[in-house]
């Protein structure tokens, strides 16, 4: 080890000294320059969150950085997750612990990420994705997508038109807060997960209450939680939550009603929320990792995170190798391939479950989802 010392706090036992010193060290960070690392977030997920709790590195004597951060048996994740687009240790740039060292430090036999901010030789890139807004503004990035993506684009402005005409005048709302809207959204995406057989991560009941509570919190240098609705006439048709902090303004939770999807009223959100919130200084939009088609139109910008699963020397290391080498042998070299998407979700149904047996009963449900794809992408081929 090179010299750390760690404490273990919750979050609320923190003293302004603490709250000073992670501020400091986000001022002297651009990277860290997310919603998802401001004080604010952390206090709300550290209250709702199961077993969360915050590293504390010193050296010397001095603090360093911090990690937020929850366990799950022996298993340590990034505080909020699955819900956490961004994570990592928050230090000026260069004087923090690595993520093997945080994993060494925290003692744990599993230290799992999904978006890790900082470097690191562990794990593999990914990418997020954002809309970066020049001088121009809006406008001046409409116009600009416009001309470079002008058949998707046009063939929005048609769904628009056509919305219009079927149910009535749009119009769009943003800076909402009401409980019975976000309620209404998280129906949406849980229908949504049944569809698709994906884990409901609402099922749990504390990711739903964290939204709640981020939605009805004001915090420091302008960090909160909202959301925008769309309606076209009376009915609504998509609502999108989103965290937003400074300049920077992160695209959530969205959801539409699967009966317009031909109209899509979650991308016309998303382009008239910017319209609006651009109006208010936000020059940052950020869409997540990248992946859902309409992506590659509206983005400029991008970001590489790591994920990583940083295991414990010895028996679970190398069961994790021979299982990759097993599924090889089934899979025709698409071993590592299955193993990140079980892994991936494995890594969301282990952070909402807290109970052995409701992550037992997800951990069967996602291995035999990920590999009926995998056949299903064997017998196509």
């Amino acid at each position: 080890m090179t010299g750390f010392k760690v404490d273990i706090l919750k979050a609320d036992q923190l003293g302004e000294a603490e709250w000073g010193a992670w501020r400091a060290f986000l001022a002297a960070n651009p990277a860290l320059n997310s919603p998802y690392f401001r004080p604010s977030f952390t206090r709300v997920a550290g209250r709702i969150s199961p077993d969360a709790a915050v590293a504390v590195f010193s050296k010397g004597g001095e603090i360093v950085g911090f990690f937020p951060h929850q366990r799950r048996g022996a298993a340590i994740q990034p505080l909020g997750a699955p819900m956490n687009d961004y994570h990592g240790v928050i230090a000026r740039p260069g004087e923090g612990p690595t993520l093997s060292e945080v994993a060494t430090l925290l003692g744990a036999s599993r230290l799992n990420v999904t978006a890790w901010v900082g470097d690191t030789p562990l794990g593999e890139d990914r990418r997020t994705v954002q809309v970066e807004l020049g001088e121009g503004g809006y406008d001046g990035w409409y116009a600009e997508r416009r001309q470079t993506f002008g058949k998707f684009f046009k063939d929005k402005e048609r769904a628009r038109r056509s919305m219009e005409a079927e149910l009535g005048p749009l119009r769009i709302e943003r800076g909402l807060h009401d409980p019975k809207l976000l309620d209404w959204l998280l129906n949406l995406k849980r229908d949504q997960y049944r569809r698709t057989n994906r884990h409901d991560i609402f099922a749990c009941g504390w990711t739903a209450e964290l939204l709640h509570e981020l939605l009805q919190t004001q915090g420091e240098n302008g960090f909160g939680a909202s959301m925008a609705g769309l309606w076209a006439g009376d009915r609504l048709t998509a609502i999108e939550f989103s965290l937003h902090a400074g300049d920077q303004y992160h695209f959530w939770f969205p959801g539409y009603e699967p009966s317009l999807a031909r109209c899509s009223p979650g991308i016309l959100l998303s382009m008239d929320t910017m319209r609006l919130a651009a109006k208010l200084g936000y020059r940052t939009f950020d869409f997540g990792f990248e992946g859902e088609h309409y992506k590659k139109y509206f983005c400029n910008g991008h970001h590489i995170v790591r994920e990583a699963m940083v295991l414990k020397p010895g028996l679970g290391a190398a069961m994790s190798q021979a299982a990759v080498k097993a599924l090889d042998l089934a899979g025709e070299g698409r071993g590592e391939k299955l193993r990140a998407s079980v892994r991936r979700r494995w890594a969301a149904i282990e952070a909402c479950e807290v109970t052995p047996a409701n992550r037992f009963r997800g951990a069967v449900q996602a291995a035999g989802a990920a590999l009926n794809k995998t056949r299903s992408s064997s017998a196509s081929a």
